[in-house]
């Protein structure tokens, strides 16, 4: 009788300590972060002169705005970064 009772209570025990380690569990995946996902590959085509270079890429919107030297005037030509395509450009005075 003796044995039954000692199982018993080790049995309850391996219960309470396995629910808790689920609740842990479940609690340590829900504050985590989201996982970072790979970033795409964007290959677009710009038409500019000779000597260009990107001087900076900046986020706007839901556009990409690369600013251009050399090759003439400094502009900046606006990326849709869906479909590779210009969206626009902007020149820029001194």
């Amino acid at each position: 009788m003796r044995a039954l009772k000692v199982l018993t209570v080790g049995m309850a025990l391996l219960i309470v300590l396995g629910s808790g380690a689920l609740v842990a569990v479940i609690v340590h995946r829900m504050s985590a972060a989201p996982p970072v996902l790979a970033p795409e590959t964007l290959a677009v085509t710009l038409d500019e002169p000779a000597g260009t270079r990107i001087a900076a890429i900046a986020v706007v919107a839901d556009r990409l705005a690369v600013q251009l030297q050399g090759g003439g005037r400094d502009r900046v030509v606006l990326v849709d970064p869906r479909s590779g395509a210009v969206a626009g450009r902007i020149d820029l005075a001194h």
